[in-house]
């Protein structure tokens, strides 16, 4: 009787393998598409692409100036959303999830050719106005801000908490062994009078460290030397522990930093955004930042990570390689120090000659006009050395003439401590003819690139190969050879 059925058994079998694969690939073209919106998160809208999760936002709409001409936003210094993307491209050998580009990371990966300041402000700002080069008769404006430069020897010393993720998720290549590759890294380039601590999280919390000056740098490596992944993830009570670590260690007028390594799978204890950014909120006042470094693919909740540092004084960074961890920690690692606080932007645009505007970026960064000499608000933060892109697409009123004409103002606030009353720097916003400068030539072809991978209805006329002669355009300035590459990812993007 069993051997009469053996045939049938196994061809049912063979039918089930068959419509459970079929399921798989359906799945997966589901995933892959751009929004899959409100999966029971208490944020609204994610998309879950290539199994990471992503903010859904939909791009900046052009604005009639006769309805309003003041724009107002907040800064952003993160650069992880270009990370991510290079990781797409280069090593997973496809597009990026469109809810993945954010452009305003995009241009504020790369450090800018802008002056420094001299009049014994933090910051400077300048600003250019030029053609629109994917919508002609178009202008686009780029407003630049620079945080003054510090000689590494009188940049104040470190209060450092690592605050790393050992949860099973973490268990990779691309994830704890590089993370413990980066430690190692900055612990290297720290003075000797700077200090580490470092919390541990997985099923349970565990402080590894207490804080040890860099000179015992052989005590910090061998605790990072212990780090394995294992167990569950109670992310936000380890974010706790670092927070009360990093005040019960506060060097004052030093630089207080939580430095996260994760993939930002939180599953035990808090795990909601709103709770966790609740939390970090209520921190942030005591002069205690945060820098969060996003690590792997599948699991990666970039949605937390993002909106967690925003509100945290804090950045967020995506590490895809030890040449990233270079960057991060080595070659930028003076912008841990935070010289310019809750740094905010307000064009004012002029009605007489500009007819509507659109911001390119800063979605999710966007603040009422009212908030913008609100001290109480919080912004962004801008580190030392640290340049800070933003673009404007204008569609100019009737009888607009190029050179010369005045498009509004620009108002940039920030304080030079948390605790400081805000300053104010304005100057008029005017046009400078048809020429492109190398920062301007560089940020509209990033911005470019980043509008035809976000599938944006405002890319206009935008193809891989304007950006492409955008980007070399700006190769005049690269003093890390990131420009270079980022052309190589643009030929890459081309092939895909």
């Amino acid at each position: 009787m069993i051997q009469h059925f053996k045939p049938l058994m196994i061809a049912s079998f063979i039918s089930c393998i068959s419509l459970v694969s079929c399921m798989k690939m359906d799945l997966d073209i589901y995933f892959n598409e751009d929004i899959y919106a409100n999966a029971g998160n208490d944020n609204g809208y994610w998309s879950l692409e290539y199994g990471d999760k992503y903010d859904h936002f939909i791009d900046n709409p052009f604005i009639e100036t006769s309805e309003n001409n003041i724009s107002t936003f907040s800064v952003d210094a993160d650069g992880a959303s270009y990370a991510n993307m290079r990781r797409y491209i280069m090593q997973n050998h496809r597009l990026p999830a469109a809810s993945s580009v954010r452009i305003e990371e995009f241009l504020n990966y790369f450090t800018f050719d802008y002056p420094d300041p001299d009049d014994g402000n933090n910051v400077a700002i300048n600003h250019e106005v030029s053609i629109c080069p994917w919508n002609e008769g178009h202008r686009l404006i780029r407003l630049g801000i620079k945080g003054m430069s510090i000689p590494e020897e009188q940049v104040p010393a470190a209060n450092y908490v690592f605050l790393i993720d050992v949860s099973g998720s973490m268990n990779s290549a691309d994830k704890i062994v590089l993370l413990k590759k980066g430690l190692i890294t900055l612990t290297d380039n720290l003075r000797p009078d700077d200090r580490v601590s470092i919390i541990t999280y997985s099923g349970q919390v565990n402080k590894l460290l207490e804080s040890t000056p860099a000179s015992d740098s052989g005590t910090i490596k061998k605790a990072i030397g212990m780090l394995v992944a294992s167990g569950l993830t109670a992310g936000g009570e380890a974010m706790k522990m670092a927070y009360e670590e990093a005040i019960a260690n506060y060097i004052e007028g030093g630089n207080n930093r939580i430095i996260m390594g994760t993939d930002g799978d939180f599953n035990v204890g808090v795990t909601a955004i709103s709770d966790l950014v609740e939390m970090v909120e209520s921190y942030a006042d005591k002069g205690i930042y945060l820098t969060i470094c996003g690590f792997g693919s599948g699991d990666l909740n970039d949605a937390m990570m993002e909106k967690v540092s925003n509100c945290g004084n804090g950045t967020y960074e995506y590490i895809d390689s030890e040449e990233e961890m270079t960057k991060v920690f080595v070659n930028e690692r003076n912008k841990f120090y935070s010289v310019a606080n809750d740094a905010k932007i307000q064009i004012t645009f002029n009605k007489e000659h500009v007819k509507s505007y659109r911001l390119i970026g800063y979605e999710n960064r966007v603040m009422n006009n009212d908030e913008f000499d609100d001290d109480r608000k919080d912004a962004g933060e801008i580190g030392a050395g640290q340049t800070i892109t933003a673009l404007y697409e204008i569609i100019p009123a009737e009888g607009y003439n190029a050179a010369g004409t005045s498009c509004g103002i620009f108002d940039f606030r920030y304080k030079k401590s948390l605790d400081a009353e805000s300053i104010l720097l304005s100057e008029e916003i005017k046009d400078n003819g048809d020429a492109m400068s190398v920062n301007m030539s560089f940020a509209a072809g990033t911005a470019s690139f980043g509008m035809i991978l976000r599938k944006s209805p405002y890319k206009g006329t935008s193809t891989f190969s304007m950006s492409e002669e955008l980007v070399k355009g700006g190769l005049s300035f690269d003093p890390c050879g990131y420009r270079q590459q980022f052309l190589e990812i643009i030929g890459k993007a081309k092939e895909l």
